[in-house]
């Protein structure tokens, strides 16, 4: 019914986005100065863009506007009272006063009222100094107090929510912002938060006893302009002032997101979302911004060599001279390189470069493509051939053995903005699964592709979205070669419908390098008699080594590759090292190295560079500055930091397909259906305790009467 009624007011709602286009601006006065703003703007975006001061704590520039906090309060001339900014349109030559007298006094009202129920925790609150309600009291708001007990009967009282593993709610100190509620239902997809009451008996909750589990719950932590919604795991760490911050980027998915490191004592103990109007808005996936706590665990701290089957503690020149002895014995074309999901296009470079001067061309990462012959020399071939940001233009969009919820939390935000903004349907070939949005199920196998040419015929622009995962299946080839020819019908250079999902931050950048796709494949083909794993801990949960193959392991994290390892070489992790990655847009981007690593561990490349050494290799560089020209040389998208790149070539993928093996009607399957799969994916995640304890409260909550509702 809801979809019906929305196709009902289509009609209406373009023609007024075509008149909103060609509506001239509009005059307006902002305390006397005249300016012009297009006329759908509101008084609060008038005055943003005109760089006015004006407080606010309920508005939001990507959310709804619910206008319930009325501390934008302004003077309009020729209106009787004060008006809210955030929800009235501007009019020619309206008069907008925000510094006269009538608009300080009905802010410092404002200010007066909220005050009078918020309870007085600014020394035990984790939000202090970061606190909208403490700032915005300090420059509208009043040096005295009229409230007493004596008037009142006390602050108000509200019995604290339980929303989830990570979020500890203080709902005495909720000042009905709502924005919360907002995001849950707007962004999230999930109708879980709400009010009940008016006024001073105004509740925010959950209705019944139900968690707010999602993959981007705790953006609605930022959100929150006071502490009622803090971080469990910050909980009483640091203050704002005392910690020190770092631009970084998220590396425990593939979509690039800009992270800033929170880190005190040489310790990380929180991140937070980084601005990027083109990847994440402001959004972070509650991975990227908890599971940081898995780089402390199990952690690599001295180099080691086995003997009598156990790891021996020894000193850097032994464990080097070590490793340096299994490569000068091993034949050249026997030595083997796999990269792990977190590597770096530094790390990624000297290893390639390293083992090529040995002779070797064996540079593998661990995911495949098994559905062309050379088509990782083609971008367009294994990444998104679109910007994020240009997703929610789509009008219909195809799903292929992905599920970008899970797979890719901030990817799929922009396509649930399309799903809300431009009425986007979406169809997916695959298994059920926890999405966001409604979603039209074709089938679970190849043969529903059939379909598609019916669901997709009266697009304007589609959009097609292929999971990594699907690419190494046997029924890969069939698949994409359907779909890239259904996708050749839509001729636009500015329009790119067939796009990849992958998963790895190293994805990308390690096929810009030159590396191999199928790490396990070419293991179980030819067995190598040394192979350096550079965290790679996921192959060895598919594939048991020889006896014959020795393991030189550089990683941070004590997992797999590090128990069968002959010689151990402690890395360092994303926080400590930085580095150049390649998110799925394959744009280049440089995240800073906030602490520094524990014990003996060093940086990944500069122990590849050391080893040159000991093997008797000279490489051409050794420092950053000269690792990042030869980086230029391997591909100059490496020094193109920021910017996105346009793919060229994507005509040629089809051409590059191997031949069909017949194999379409194989089910297509995803790893990650719901949530539960979610919180521990990979080895990084199971390794992090506040990913398995959600994971653990998710599992309990599915047990719940009201899980369903």
């Amino acid at each position: 019914m809801f979809k019906s009624s929305r196709n009902l007011l289509k009609g209406n709602i373009i023609q007024c986005l075509q008149r909103r286009t060609q509506t001239q601006e509009t005059p307006i006065f902002i305390n006397g100065k005249a300016v012009n703003v297009p006329s759908y703007f509101t008084i609060m975006q008038a005055l943003r863009r005109e760089r006015v001061t004006i407080p606010s704590f309920c508005y939001h520039d990507r959310l709804s506007i619910a206008g319930n906090c009325r501390m934008c309060l302004v003077h309009v001339e020729g209106m009787f009272k004060p008006q809210i900014a955030c929800a009235l349109p501007v009019m020619k030559n309206m008069k907008i006063r925000t510094n006269s007298d009538i608009t300080f006094k009905a802010q410092e009202a404002v200010l007066e009222f909220i005050l009078a129920d918020h309870p007085l925790d600014c020394p035990i609150c984790d939000q202090g100094g970061e606190c909208d309600l403490q700032d915005l009291s300090m420059k509208f708001g009043n040096d005295r107090t009229r409230f007493t007990d004596i008037h009142f009967e006390g602050k108000r009282a509200v019995e604290n929510k339980r929303l989830g593993p990570f979020i500890n709610c203080e709902m005495n100190r909720c000042i009905h912002c709502t924005r919360c509620i907002r995001f849950a239902a707007q962004v999230c997809g999930m109708d879980v938060l709400g009010t009940s009451g008016r006024g001073h008996d105004m509740l925010v909750g959950t209705y019944v006893d139900k968690m707010f589990l999602s993959e981007l719950s705790g953006n609605i932590i930022d959100l929150c302009p006071v502490g009622a919604l803090t971080s469990i795991p910050y909980r009483f760490k640091a203050r704002p002032w005392e910690v020190k911050r770092t631009n970084s980027i998220d590396v425990t998915d593939a979509t690039g997101t800009n992270i800033v490191i929170n880190s005190r004592y040489d310790r990380v103990i929180r991140i937070l979302p980084r601005e990027h109007e083109e990847i994440n808005q402001e959004w972070l996936s509650d991975k990227g911004r908890w599971a940081v706590d898995s780089v402390e665990m199990q952690r690599l701290v001295t180099p080691m060599y086995r003997s009598q089957n156990c790891l021996c503690p020894t000193e850097w020149e032994c464990g080097l001279t070590l490793a340096a002895n299994l490569l000068e014995c091993a034949k050249p074309e026997s030595i083997m390189v796999v990269a792990g999901p977190h590597t770096s296009v530094e790390t990624l470079v000297t290893a390639k470069d390293f083992v090529n001067i040995l002779g070797s061309e064996n540079t593998y990462v661990s995911r495949g493509l098994n559905y062309s012959v050379t088509g990782t020399d083609i971008r367009a071939a294994y990444s998104l051939n679109i910007k994020m940001s240009d997703i929610c233009k789509a009008d219909k969009i195809l799903l292929v053995g992905t599920n970008p919820r899970f797979e890719a939390p901030i990817l799929n935000s922009w396509i649930r903005q399309a799903y809300r903004s431009n009425e986007c349907d979406i169809y997916v070939v695959g298994p059920a699964c926890d999405y966001n949005y409604h979603v039209t199920y074709l089938g679970t196998d190849g043969k529903a592709l059939s379909q598609v040419c019916e669901a997709l015929k009266t697009a304007k622009k589609p959009l097609i979205f292929v999971g990594v995962a699907l690419l190494d299946t046997s029924a890969a080839t069939e698949i994409m070669s359907f779909l890239i020819k259904f996708s050749s019908i839509f001729q636009d250079k500015d329009w790119h419908v067939l796009n990849v999902i992958t998963r790895e931050a190293s994805f990308a950048g390690a096929l810009e390098a030159g590396w191999k796709p199928g790490a396990v494949a070419a293991l179980q083909a030819c067995i190598p008699s040394v192979l350096i794993c550079l965290g790679a801990d996921e192959i060895f949960y598919n594939w048991t080594p020889p006896a014959g193959c020795s393991i030189i392991y550089i990683g941070f994290q004590g997992d797999r590759g590090a128990e069968h390892a002959t010689v151990v070489l402690p890395g360092s992790a994303y926080t400590e090292a930085g580095g150049l990655y390649l998110n799925m847009e394959c744009r280049s981007q440089h995240a800073l190295p906030a602490v520094s690593p524990p014990g003996k561990a060093r940086v990944d490349w500069k122990i590849i560079r050391a080893l040159a050494e000991f093997t008797g290799i000279c490489m051409s560089y050794s420092d950053l500055a000269n690792l990042h020209l030869r980086m230029g040389q391997v591909s100059p998208n490496f020094n193109c930091l920021g910017t996105y790149q346009e793919k060229l070539f994507e005509n040629l993928v089809g051409r590059m397909l191997k031949t069909g093996s017949g194999s379409a009607g194989v089910s297509v399957d995803v790893e990650m259906k719901t949530l539960q799969n979610y919180y521990c994916a990979d080895v990084f995640t199971y390794n992090s305790p506040s990913m398995v304890k959600a994971q653990k409260a998710y599992c309990k909550f599915l047990s719940s009467p009201y899980s369903k509702i």
